[in-house]
C-alpha cells in the first residue's frame, strides 16, 4: 500500500485556496501512484479555526470541500482528510473534530477525535464532542486505524497523572488494525519534534504495526506548526521523515518501507530560528502585508528582529526607524545603521530630541517640583511607538515589536511605546536565547555587528542606564520566568536553588505577576517555548498573589 503523506500551508478560512492547494497535492500523489493521500487534521479548514467554527457557513463550506474531494477518488487514490463533521445528535457539543475516508468517488465514512486536549493552547472541548468508539475501517483491502493528533498522546508516562482513560491507539490494533495513521495539527516548540518523534516511534514499536504521522505546517497567528511528517515501522525504526517548515509530499510504501533514516540533525537554534522566520512571514503575508517596520535602537533585540524579518519577506520589505534620544549613545546609531548595511534594508534616521523637549516643556505645569522618573523615560518611548505607527500607517508595513521574554516578563516594556506594532516576534525568546540565536547567525558572516552582540544591554532611557541595574543577571533571569511561568513554580520551589537572595527572587516573582495587565495588551507572540504570554496562558490580573508566591 503506497501512502502519500500531505503537509502543504494554507490560511484558516480560505476555501478556495485551500481547495486549490489539496487538489494540486492529490494530481501530485496520482502521478506517483499512491493508494491513499493523507491530509493533516482539520486540513480543510485550517487549525485552529476557533469560534469560526460557530458561523454555519463556515460548517457548511467545510463540508463541500469535502464533498468535491469525494469526487477526485472516482480515478483515483483513496483519501483520508481532517474536518469539521456537525453533530447528529441533540445531545454534547455540536461539532466533531473528524477524519473523512473518501474512496471511488463515495465518501464512505468518518472517524472522529476521541481525546480532546484542553491544556496550555488548545481548547477544543469547548467546540468538540469526542468520539465514544474507535472503529478500523478497511480501506483498498487494507485494515486502517485513524487517530486525530491527541489520541496518540495517551501514554501515562507523558503525563504527570493518567490524562486519558482510553488508548485509541491500542484499541483500533486490537480491532485488528495493520497500519495506524495519524492526521495533527501539532504547534512547535523548542524540544517539542523530538517528544514528538518519541512518542511516535513508541506507539508503532509497543503495538507492533506500522504508523503514519502527518502533521500541519504553517503559521496560524500565534501558532507554528512544524510538519515533520514520518513513517515509523512496526520496529519502532523511523522509515521517511518530511521536512520541518515547508511544504512537502512523499509517497511510501508502507509494507516495503525501506531502511531506517538517521534521525534529523538541527540544532536548537536552526529549528528556532526556522520557527520564527515562518511565523513571521505567514503572519504579514496571510494579513494581506508584503512589508514591515521596526525600530532599530542598535541593540540585539532589534537586530535579531530585523535580520528573521529580512529572511522572512526579503531586505527590501524591511524598514528600519533609528531614533536616537538625547541619551543614545554614538555607538547604538552607529550599530543600527551598519546592521541595516549588513542586511541590505532601507533604514532612515529621526532624531526625537526636539519632541521629547517639546513635550517636557508642555508637562512642565503638571511637573512642577517633582524629580524625574520613569516618567520621562516612557515618554520617550512612546515618541518612538507614535513615529513608528505614524510611518506604518504612511507605508501600509506592519510594525513589529522588538521586545524579549525576559523584558516582558517582568513589565520592562512601555505600553504604547516599545509594546506598539502588530506581531511580538521574539516575546517568546528569553534574552539567554536572544544571544544564543544572534551568535548562530554569525557563524559564517557578520550579519549582526560584534559590538551589538558584546556590550551590556540598555534601554539607553537615562544616562548610563544599564540592565543590570535594577535586573539580575540574565541567566538567572530566565531561570526564574521559566520556572514561574513555563513550570508553574512557586518561591518557595526556586528558593536556595539559584544565586539570588530570597529578597530578590521574591522581588521579581512579583514583577511577573504585577505586569499581566501589560501583556493583555501586548501584540500576538510567536510562541516557541512550552509555555508563551498570550493565548496559552490565562491568569487575572487583578489578583493577591503575596499569600501563594
Amino acid at each position: 500500500m503506497r501512502i502519500a503523506l500531505v503537509q502543504r500551508n494554507s490560511t484558516i478560512g480560505d476555501f478556495s485556496g485551500i481547495e486549490e492547494t489539496l487538489r494540486d497535492a492529490y494530481e501530485q500523489a496520482c502521478r506517483q501512484n499512491a493508494d491513499i493521500v493523507v491530509y493533516p487534521e482539520l486540513a480543510t479548514t485550517g487549525y485552529p479555526p476557533r469560534d469560526l467554527l460557530a458561523r454555519e457557513p463556515f460548517i457548511a463550506k467545510n463540508k463541500q470541500l469535502v464533498e468535491t474531494m469525494a469526487t477526485w477518488t472516482a480515478h483515483g487514490p483513496a483519501i483520508v482528510v481532517g474536518w469539521v463533521e456537525p453533530n447528529p445528535s441533540p445531545v454534547g457539543n455540536r461539532l466533531f473534530n473528524s477524519a473523512a475516508v473518501l474512496e471511488r468517488g463515495e465518501w464512505t465514512t468518518n472517524v472522529r477525535k476521541s481525546l480532546l486536549p484542553s491544556y496550555d493552547v488548545f481548547d477544543e472541548d469547548r467546540y468538540f464532542e469526542p468520539a465514544q468508539e474507535r472503529k478500523v475501517v478497511t480501506i483498498g483491502g487494507c485494515k486502517v486505524g485513524i487517530t486525530i493528533c491527541e489520541d496518540i498522546w495517551s501514554s501515562p508516562e507523558h503525563w504527570d497523572t493518567i490524562r486519558y482513560p482510553v488508548d485509541p491507539c491500542a484499541e483500533l490494533v486490537n480491532q485488528g488494525a495493520q497500519v495506524l495513521l495519524n492526521i495533527s495539527a501539532s504547534p512547535f516548540s523548542d524540544g517539542k519534534s523530538e517528544i514528538r518523534r518519541r512518542i511516535v516511534q513508541e506507539k508503532a514499536r509497543t503495538l507492533g504495526v506500522p504508523l503514519v504521522y502527518v502533521n500541519q505546517v504553517g503559521a496560524h497567528d500565534e501558532l507554528i506548526f512544524d510538519g515533520g511528517s514520518m513513517v515509523v515501522q512496526a520496529n519502532g525504526e523511523i522509515s521517511r521523515y518530511l521536512p520541518a517548515f515547508q511544504d512537502a509530499l512523499e509517497v511510501v510504501d508502507i509494507h516495503s518501507p525501506g531502511v531506517s533514516v538517521p534521525l534529523r540533525q538541527h540544532s536548537r537554534e536552526e529549528d528556532l530560528y526556522n520557527a520564527l522566520v515562518l511565523g513571521v512571514r505567514d503572519y504579514v503575508q496571510k494579513s494581506g502585508f508584503q512589508t514591515v517596520c521596526l525600530g532599530l535602537s542598535g541593540g540585539i533585540d532589534s537586530a535579531l528582529t530585523a535580520v528573521i524579518a529580512v529572511d522572512a519577506l526579503g531586505a527590501e520589505n524591511v524598514h528600519g526607524l533609528a531614533m536616537p534620544s538625547p541619551y543614545s549613545s554614538d555607538h547604538s546609531v552607529e550599530d543600527a545603521l551598519q546592521l541595516a548595511a549588513n542586511l541590505g534594508c532601507p533604514v532612515h534616521t529621526i532624531p526625537i530630541g526636539g519632541t521629547f523637549f517639546a513635550m517636557n516643556k508642555q508637562l512642565e505645569p503638571l511637573f512642577k517640583g517633582l524629580e524625574p522618573d520613569v516618567t520621562e523615560e516612557n515618554l520617550q518611548a512612546r515618541i518612538r511607538g507614535t513615529t513608528l505607527m505614524a510611518l506604518s500607517n504612511k507605508m501600509g508595513a506592519l510594525l513589529l515589536t522588538t521586545g524579549n521574554k525576559s523584558e516582558m516578563a517582568v513589565g520592562y516594556c512601555t505600553l504604547y511605546g516599545d509594546m506598539c506594532g502588530a506581531l511580538a516576534v521574539i516575546a517568546d525568546v528569553p534574552k539567554t536565547w536572544v544571544y544564543a540565536l544572534c551568535r548562530w547567525l554569525n557563524r559564517e558572516s557578520i550579519r549582526i555587528p560584534v559590538r551589538t552582540i558584546e556590550k551590556p544591554p540598555s534601554a539607553e532611557l537615562r544616562p548610563g542606564q544599564v540592565d543590570s541595574d535594577s535586573l539580575p543577571p540574565y541567566s538567572i533571569l530566565d531561570a526564574i520566568i521559566e520556572g514561574v511561568v513555563e513550570l508553574g513554580a512557586s518561591v518557595d520551589d526556586l528558593s536556595g536553588t539559584l544565586d539570588i537572595s530570597d529578597a530578590e527572587l521574591e522581588r521579581v516573582v512579583r514583577l511577573i505577576h504585577l505586569n499581566e495587565y501589560k501583556r493583555r495588551q501586548a501584540p500576538p507572540v510567536l510562541k516557541v517555548t512550552s509555555k508563551a504570554f498570550g493565548v496559552g496562558r490565562r491568569m487575572p490580573i487583578v489578583m493577591k498573589h503575596s499569600e501563594w508566591r
